[in-house]
């Protein structure tokens, strides 16, 4: 029976795919922003009534208001439904919802997700599964992070930053790595793990754990998760996961791509992998991917040969375009891990050309906890341009900034050195101004940096113009 749902923030990634796939499943659907984005366009094109900017006026009667943890309780539309009686659901109860009677497959892991569980859903595309699924991020080759599809897979990227990801009660659950983030919500890294193990707990009976072997965190989920009972294949380049693990994905690098092979007690399963995204951490993704697609019935050549037609997603080491001789990218990076991935996947490229950065720092309290870590991640850089901290949800923390970050790297890669400039205009303009022909110069944080991007280019090309 068709609802009537009003998601509140519903441009942001992960509210518009609920939204998309709330109104693909029939039900009336509507939403409000702060202001107009392609996104709300995009919303508007499939029956998505949206609204800008926020008024209780705009909340339907008899509607489930859907919020995320960014809506704060003093927004007006959640201070109506609250007032009115209205059902209040958080954005991973109202997936949940969109996923009813399918299996879900949830993708957690304090990075790597996104791109694991969109290249799952591209890889079970090509296999011709027609997988439904809901992705923090656009998957560049089909333009959205949502579909609803006839096939029986849901691929839902799973979060862990507000423990929305207990919500889910996935047939499969993918673990990319179990690394301490989000400690303003958890407090400790014992915490965050002990929150893991709950999300490992919700799994179907008779589902199936997919756990990095690589990852320390993730390695010592999986042997709990075994201990309970539950089936658990590993993956990575490590060559074997935990004893009693159902089978074993050994990851082998080829000059051109990964040699997959699934080792069970009886038998084996093998495929080639040729990757059209770069960096060195997409093939422990595609790993995975890999695993959860053979779970779901895929043959092992088919889905390796689906996930060689992934072509990325929306800030992820995206190309942004050329000019006097730099490319320019833009990555979603935000904690010391990712950043560092970035960093290397940018060294890869740039072959005999250097690595500037624009780094925007994400969270004051993530700044705070990992300063020195992100120093260490970014001094593999040449040049380095630090900007203030994008603040999110959180209040300014007296003596937190960018600088802690640069303060952390006495030295780069090749002599270079690292700059605090606070203001992100003027920073976009002094890492332009520092970049050469040959140069790899990549945008990086989970905040606004991405719009610099064009900034850093109109720069450029007024140089080359002169």
């Amino acid at each position: 029976m068709a609802e009537r749902f009003h998601l509140v923030g519903v441009g942001g990634a992960g509210m518009s795919a609920v939204a998309e796939l709330l109104a693909a499943r029939g039900h009336e659907v509507s939403g409000s922003d702060q202001k107009d984005s392609a996104l709300l366009a995009h919303l508007r094109s499939v029956g998505v009534r949206t609204w800008i900017g926020h008024d209780p006026g705009h909340v339907p009667d008899g509607a489930s208001v859907v919020i995320s943890t960014a809506v704060r309780e003093s927004n007006p539309e959640l201070a109506a439904a609250r007032e009115r009686g209205l059902p209040v659901l958080h954005r991973s109860e109202a997936l949940a919802r969109a996923a009813t009677g399918l299996d879900l497959v949830a993708v957690a892991g304090a990075h790597g997700k996104t791109s694991t569980s969109a290249a799952l859903a591209v890889a079970l595309a090509a296999a011709g599964r027609d997988p439904s699924y809901a992705i923090g991020g656009t998957v560049l080759a089909y333009g959205t992070g949502a579909h609803l599809g006839s096939g029986r897979a849901f691929v839902a990227e799973a979060d862990e930053s507000d423990r929305s990801f207990l919500n889910y009660t996935p047939r499969i659950a993918v673990v990319t790595n179990v690394e301490p983030d989000h400690l303003d919500q958890y407090g400790s890294a014992e915490a965050y793990r002990r929150a893991f193990e709950e999300f490992a707990a919700r799994i179907r009976p008779g589902g199936l754990l997919v756990a990095c072997a690589d990852d320390a965190g993730s390695l010592d989920l999986a042997g709990h998760v075994l201990a309970a009972g539950t089936r658990v294949v590993t993956y990575g380049r490590a060559p074997a996961g935990p004893d009693g693990a159902e089978a074993h994905v050994e990851v082998a690098t080829r000059e051109r791509g990964a040699h997959l092979r699934r080792v069970r007690a009886d038998g084996r399963d093998e495929a080639e992998l040729v990757l059209r995204v770069p960096g060195a951490h997409m093939l422990l993704n595609a790993a995975a991917a890999w695993a959860a697609g053979l779970e779901l019935g895929v043959g092992p050549q088919d889905m390796a040969d689906g996930l060689g037609t992934f072509t990325g997603t929306g800030r992820r080491f995206e190309d942004r375009g050329s000019a006097a001789g730099v490319r320019v990218v833009d990555d979603y990076a935000h904690n010391p891990t990712k950043v560092a991935a970035a960093v290397a996947t940018a060294r890869e490229q740039a072959g005999d050309g250097r690595v500037l950065v624009l780094f925007q720092p994400h969270l004051y309290s993530r700044t705070q906890a990992f300063a020195e870590k992100f120093g260490e991640a970014l001094a593999a850089a040449d040049e380095v341009v630090v900007t203030d901290v994008y603040p999110a949800r959180e209040e300014p923390v007296p003596g937190v900034d960018g600088s802690l970050i640069t303060t952390a790297m006495p030295g780069l890669a090749s002599g270079g050195r690292a700059r605090y400039v606070a203001d992100k205009a003027a920073a976009a303009g002094a890492v332009a101004d520092l970049a050469r022909d040959g140069d790899v110069l990549v945008t990086v944080g989970a905040g606004d940096v991405t719009e610099l991007g064009q900034v850093i280019l109109d720069r450029l090309r007024a140089r080359e113009a002169q």
